[in-house]
């Protein structure tokens, strides 16, 4: 009975760290990677702007990428829609408040493949709410090797949610600042 035991003990043995070699663990390269949005404004037209991100993580696992991990930290305060004065107002307690939360995180849940790439559903929080997104994702593209000498991969991600719903810009009606916000995440991933 020991003699059959060790073989099987030592082959577990040596494959365990293969099991664990199935995660990397990738993170933003923060000078090619950002939100951007878009809403409309006073029925016309659709004014854009862009958001830093100040952090996160990508656990990927390369045997099944629907068991991979998303977990992003959105810079509120580096908010940018080339207009000085609406950038303040977004930055008040009319909008997002950045004072008291400063950022805005998305933590995935759960991830599918589909045709066009991936579904991405989680939880992002914004102006102190949580509410459930889903990101329809393209990618991954790559990898090629960074300056940094990291191998990076890209994705960018899409969404469309109610500003009003995250308790944003309530005492606006939709005719002067749209409801719906369409988001594009784009991130490009080192590997650690």
């Amino acid at each position: 009975m020991m003699r059959r035991l060790l073989p099987a003990l030592g082959l577990a043995l040596l494959l365990a760290p293969l099991s664990q070699a199935q995660t990397s663990t990738w993170t933003p390269d923060k000078a090619h990677s950002g939100v951007d949005f878009s809403i409309l404004h006073l029925n016309l037209t659709k004014v854009h702007g862009h958001f830093n991100l100040s952090g996160g993580e990508v656990i990927w696992d390369e045997a099944d990428i629907t068991k991979s991990k998303v977990n992003i930290t959105i810079d509120l305060t580096s908010v940018d829609t080339n207009n000085t004065m609406r950038d303040g107002d977004l930055k008040s307690d009319t909008f997002f408040d950045t004072a008291k939360f400063p950022t805005g995180t998305f933590t995935s849940k759960s991830i599918t493949k589909t045709a066009g790439g991936l579904s991405i559903a989680g939880d992002l929080t914004v102006h102190g709410i949580t509410k459930p997104v889903t990101l329809q994702v393209e990618g991954p593209n790559g990898p090629v090797t960074g300056m940094d000498k990291k191998p990076h991969t890209g994705f960018s991600a899409t969404t469309t949610l109610s500003r009003t719903d995250f308790g944003l810009g309530l005492k606006y009606p939709s005719a002067v600042i749209g409801n719906d916000v369409k988001l594009t995440i784009d991130l490009d991933l080192a590997k650690q």
